[in-house]
């Protein structure tokens, strides 16, 4: 095996120990007090740097676009709604729940130049999120 390709696979497992690792802490940070303000679940995120700056998918499923609020500060980017637990009827007996539902906050800290939102958008589930470099004023 080439050099290039040891340290290629290393990297590669590096990488998802620390997901596993980042995906432990959230699920044991996460807050499931008593209330409405309770924080239940954190949707999945995909980040991608670009050129221009950066690009997240949030995956929401059920959420409506109208309940999402995005808080953009300088070191951090803040998504949070609530999704309800919809029944089919309301006689329903519950048998399984996978879905996540309740109220989600994800924070995504930031580093680096001032980012700002270029804009948002919600399809099939998801939400993207553009940052963009902020522009300096001299």
């Amino acid at each position: 095996m080439s050099i290039e390709r040891e340290y290629g696979w290393m990297w590669l497992q590096a990488l998802e120990l620390s997901d596993q690792a980042e995906r432990l802490q959230r699920r044991f940070a996460r807050y499931l007090g008593p209330g409405t303000d309770a924080i239940n679940w954190e949707p999945p995120v995909d980040i991608q740097e670009t050129d221009d700056g950066v690009v997240l998918l949030f995956a929401l499923p059920g959420v409506a676009p109208e309940d999402i609020e995005v808080r953009l500060e300088r070191s951090a980017l803040t998504v949070s709604a609530l999704r309800p637990l919809k029944l089919a009827q309301r006689n329903a007996v519950i048998r399984r729940v996978e879905l996540p539902h309740g109220r989600f906050v994800r924070q995504i800290p930031l580093s680096g130049p001032a980012l700002k939102i270029a804009g948002t958008q919600h399809v099939n589930g998801c939400l993207e999120v553009r940052l963009v470099r902020a522009e300096r004023r001299e």
